[in-house]
């Protein structure tokens, strides 16, 4: 091919773009401050879902931050429907996460924004928005705002002192002496020249309290 003939072909090809309607490529995007044009099979983007979530999990929690610590601290926010703090079954010790569910999303939301990795008595404070579809059923169940701690030290005194039979009884004497022996053992490893006390393994048990009619 020439040199006239290739000069020949790009004008043909300059004046085939400048006279080609732009409406016709569908591929055709115009620039900054052109006129508006919708491209084919384009659609509306669907509305952002609505947000209905009041409810958050609160993790991390520390020891003395409690329920009525947390309705007094998260009630600065808005209002608070209910809040519960995940415990022992046994001994009712705070297991450090808990649930809070406010009447207004957007409290909640808000809340979840400025508390989560807040730091609280040296403690990351971790706080997540749950959808409602993701909110377990029985989250609830259980519930009770004001919450009174167990007394360990009761409990502790009720299973001591509880009425035993012969049988238990033996088995609790058979225990104390077979926990006795191996501390004499750790005793006479160590080089320390020591008596210990006898233990009577023949105790019986405290006969039980009779009551008078009156």
């Amino acid at each position: 091919m020439g040199k006239k003939a290739k000069k020949a072909m790009k004008k043909n090809l300059k004046r085939a773009s400048f006279n080609k309607n732009p409406s016709e490529d569908a591929d055709f995007l115009p620039l900054e401050g052109g006129p508006a044009r919708k491209l084919a099979g384009q659609q509306k983007p669907p509305p952002p879902p609505e947000n209905t979530a009041t409810v958050l999990y609160v993790g991390r929690i520390p020891h003395g931050f409690y329920e009525k610590e947390m309705e007094g601290y998260f009630g600065q926010f808005g209002t608070i429907k209910r809040l519960r703090i995940a415990r022992n079954k046994k001994s009712g010790k705070s297991r450090h996460f808990g649930f809070i569910e406010f009447e207004s999303p957007e409290v909640a939301k808000i809340v979840a924004d400025t508390m989560h990795n807040y730091l609280l008595f040296e403690h990351l404070l971790q706080v997540y928005v749950i959808p409602p579809e993701h909110v377990h059923p029985r989250i609830w169940r259980g519930f009770n705002y004001h919450y009174k701690p167990l007394d360990s030290v009761q409990i502790e005194r009720k299973r001591h002192d509880k009425d035993r039979t012969l049988e238990e009884h033996k088995k609790l004497v058979e225990k104390v002496l077979k926990h006795d022996q191996k501390r004499r053992k750790r005793i006479e490893a160590a080089g320390i020249d020591y008596e210990c006390p006898e233990i009577v393994g023949n105790i019986q048990p405290a006969p039980k309290k009779i009551k008078f009619e009156d």
